[in-house]
């Protein structure tokens, strides 16, 4: 299990994006299409629990091109 990012921690997708490689763009893409982490909304700001990134992260390993 990979330990990237502080658990309990709330990030915004300005910090993540560049970390991840990523664009801002891309994480508003994957949140409408239920692609991406797991986030929070609060109010109007969009938030990442460290804890639901690692996780997904996880989720990302692959061990072939083809998979």
């Amino acid at each position: 299990m990979a330990t990237v990012f502080e658990s309990t921690r709330l990030y915004g997708q300005k910090e993540i994006a560049p970390l991840l490689g990523k664009s801002e763009f891309w994480f508003e893409r994957a949140r409408w299409a239920g692609t991406g982490p797991a986030f929070r909304k609060i109010g109007r700001s969009v938030r990442y629990l460290g804890s639901d990134l690692n996780a997904w992260l996880d989720t990302q390993t692959r061990k072939s091109t083809s998979a």
